[in-house]
Order: C-alpha cells, then sequence, then structure tokens
C-alpha cells in the first residue's frame, strides 16, 4: 500500500499510493502511508522577522541568511527537525515560481505492502474503481476551497493537495488548511519537510502543461501563494507513519496555518471566498451516504496540473484491530491527491470535510482516508487555538 504520498518533482516521492494513501485488499491495504510564526528572509518587501522566530532558528543552529542561499536543502538526519515542537518554515520570496511549482510533479513509484490491511479489524469488500472526473475551471468557481500544497524533502521537490476549512476562533476570516499528515511530516523515519506553501485554485483555468511552461505566476497561482508558518499532525504519524503509510495511516492529518508571501491584509478564506466546516462527529462509515474526493493527482496517467474529482460511497477499511476504521472509496487517482479534502454531508445537512486522502495500491483503484475523530480534533483546536 502506499500512502498517497507527495509527489516529488525531480527525482520524486509520490504521496498517494498505499504509499501515503493505501489500503488493504488485493496487494493494496497499506500502513507505511509553542510554534514559531515563520516570515520571509530580511530585505524582502519589509516584513519583519518575528523575534520567536530568530530564537527558534538560532536555537537549532539555523543561520537564516544561510537558509535563504541553500542551507535549507541540507538533509542529513542529524540536522533534520523531527519533533512535534520543532517546526520552522521560514518563507523564502519567489522560490516557488512557476516553473518549480510546474516541475513538482513528478512522483516515484510507491511501496505496497500486499499484505496490509487483510483481516484486521473490519474490512469490507475492495470497491470498484471509479474514474475520476475532472473539476470544471475555473476551479475557484467548482472547488474553490481546493488547492496544492508544494514542499521540499530530501528527494526532491514535492506536491500533495488541500482544503481551506473555517476557523472557530476567526469566523469568515480563517487561515487554516487541512491536507495530509505525510504531506508536512515523513513519519517515524524522518522528520518536518520544508518550504510548504499552499496554492489555492492552482492552475484555476485548467490549462494543460503545455500552456503553464514559462505561465507568469498570476496565472499560475491566481490567489498568491500562501506559506505555512505553523503545522501540526498527529503523534501517532510523527511515530508510526512510512512509504506506505504504516501504523500512522488511521492518523494522516495535519492542519497548517498560512500566511501570504506578499501580504495583502486578507485572510485566505476572505481572499477565496470560502472554506469548509470540519465534520468530527461524522456518522459511521456505513451511514454516510456519499463522499466526493478532490486532488490533483500528479502520477500518470495525470500530471498534476489539474484538479479532478472521485465520488463514491464509502467502505470500511480496518488497518489493524485496534486502530480507527478509515473510510475507502473507489477512485483512479494517483500520487499528488495525498492530502486533498473529502467532502460529505455533515450533521447540519450541509458540505463538510470529513477526511482526507491518505493511502491507496500502487495500481489505483482505490483510496482511503482516516476518520476525524479526536485526536484529529485537538491537533486542530491546538491550531485555531494559537492564533486567537
Amino acid at each position: 500500500m502506499r500512502p498517497n504520498r507527495p509527489v516529488t518533482a525531480l527525482l520524486c516521492a509520490a504521496a498517494l499510493a498505499l504509499t501515503a494513501a493505501c489500503g488493504p485488499g488485493d496487494g493494496e491495504a497499506g500502513g507505511d502511508a509553542k510554534p514559531t510564526v515563520a516570515a520571509s528572509l530580511p530585505g524582502t518587501d519589509g516584513i519583519k522577522i518575528p523575534d520567536q522566530l530568530k530564537d527558534k532558528l538560532k536555537e537549532h543552529g539555523i543561520d537564516l541568511e544561510k537558509w535563504k542561499g541553500g542551507a535549507w536543502k541540507n538533509w542529513k538526519k542529524e540536522d533534520w527537525l523531527r519533533e512535534a515542537g520543532d517546526y520552522v518554515n521560514p518563507i523564502i520570496e519567489d522560490l516557488w515560481d512557476p516553473d518549480r511549482m510546474r516541475d513538482a510533479e513528478q512522483p516515484k513509484q510507491p511501496a505496497v505492502d500486499p499484505d496490509a490491511g487483510k483481516d484486521q479489524g473490519v474490512t469490507d469488500p475492495t470497491p470498484a474503481p471509479v474514474a475520476a472526473k475532472a473539476a470544471k475551471p475555473p476551479y475557484h468557481q467548482s472547488v474553490p476551497e481546493a488547492g496544492k500544497v508544494f514542499f521540499d524533502g530530501p528527494e526532491g521537490s514535492m506536491v500533495c493537495s488541500a482544503t481551506v476549512v473555517k476557523d472557530p476562533a476567526h469566523p469568515g476570516k480563517s487561515n487554516l488548511v487541512w491536507t495530509a499528515g505525510h504531506c508536512v511530516h515523513a513519519g517515524k523515519s524522518g522528520g518536518w519537510y520544508r518550504n510548504i506553501a499552499f496554492v489555492p485554485s492552482y492552475n484555476n483555468a485548467g490549462k494543460p502543461a503545455s500552456q503553464l511552461k514559462g505561465a507568469p505566476r498570476d496565472q499560475v497561482a491566481p490567489y498568491g501563494v500562501w506559506w505555512s508558518d505553523w503545522a501540526q499532525t498527529s503523534d501517532q504519524w510523527i511515530a508510526n507513519g512510512g512509504p506506505t503509510g504504516g501504523a500512522g495511516a488511521p492518523y494522516d492529518f495535519a492542519v497548517l496555518h498560512v500566511t501570504p508571501e506578499k501580504g495583502s491584509g486578507k485572510s485566505l478564506e476572505e481572499t477565496v471566498g470560502s472554506a469548509l466546516p470540519v465534520e468530527f462527529a461524522a456518522p459511521s462509515v456505513p451511514k454516510v451516504a456519499g463522499i466526493t474526493a478532490t486532488g490533483y493527482p500528479a502520477a500518470a496517467p495525470f500530471d498534476g496540473q489539474k484538479a479532478y474529482q472521485c465520488a463514491d460511497k464509502p467502505g470500511r477499511l480496518s488497518l489493524t484491530a485496534n486502530d480507527p476504521v478509515m473510510y475507502r472509496i473507489g477512485c483512479t487517482m494517483t500520487g499528488g491527491s495525498s492530502g486533498g479534502g473529502w467532502v460529505a454531508a455533515g450533521a447540519d445537512g450541509k458540505p463538510a470535510l470529513v477526511s482526507n486522502t491518505s493511502i491507496g495500491p500502487a495500481k489505483a483503484g482505490w483510496l482511503a482516508g482516516p476518520r476525524l475523530g479526536p485526536e484529529a480534533k485537538g491537533i486542530f483546536d491546538a491550531v485555531s487555538g494559537k492564533y486567537k
């Protein structure tokens, strides 16, 4: 199983397959799929670097100017920040230019654990594949909360999908983004990824890759580039997550707080005009009538430049008897769709985010996502509460 892992560009690390988007059955289920404020570097557009960030960087022996000059490319294990409170992500202005974003799309073949998830807890039959359908452009109208997450890891530049979600602490002015844990942290064998940024309505017009080469930034990122100044994922993902999801898959979720690379004074929600509520009390799997998953799949036959969706009635996927049951749907989206939002009717009958793409089989045909419970709510509340 591959977690529907992040898709890396160059050497590429994919985030979808029961790599980080995996599941069991038919050789497909899987397992091994006080914060600081990030700021731009000196002299960039007059943005000041908070003392808290300076202190955090200094604490870890990071020189901001050297980091800007390329020191962030040092992935020595002893220097790779790993613990939950070690997250730092200074803005490097214009690092994510249109071409770098476009090229962060080539996923590596995901690892697969053929036996993961079989005969453990309650697992429903493998769902029939559901062909992913292209979202209708402009995405700002059809899927306004959706976007892409870009980040750097040891394998190169990578990409995931994500969703703008509402923040109860800031009604109508949320700066929160929901994605998968494996899109921000490598799990038990690594640490926090770097240069994490969110681009809402990426390639809003849905143009083919051939028309994006050399495209202006406002065409590729019409609503700006939003850097994650704080991120949290589950302790279970940090301790147990891996290339095929691993024991951390049922807890493969993360919440980002973001800030615009080029300040506008408006929140993310105000900028895109929409945000989804997160449903932490979703009904049990058999009671969910249908789920729609959205993402930017980048592994073949897709290229990561366009948004796609799959709609299906979910089944149950249990990786271990003691962990929460995951949702599973038929879907042919591939690596790169990891972290993308799963939407269903919430308690009030209105659309709400109930999960995110986590794992899937090496041969795309279904996806699985965590059911959001107390652990997910605790992370969400912590990030929301930090910025009251």
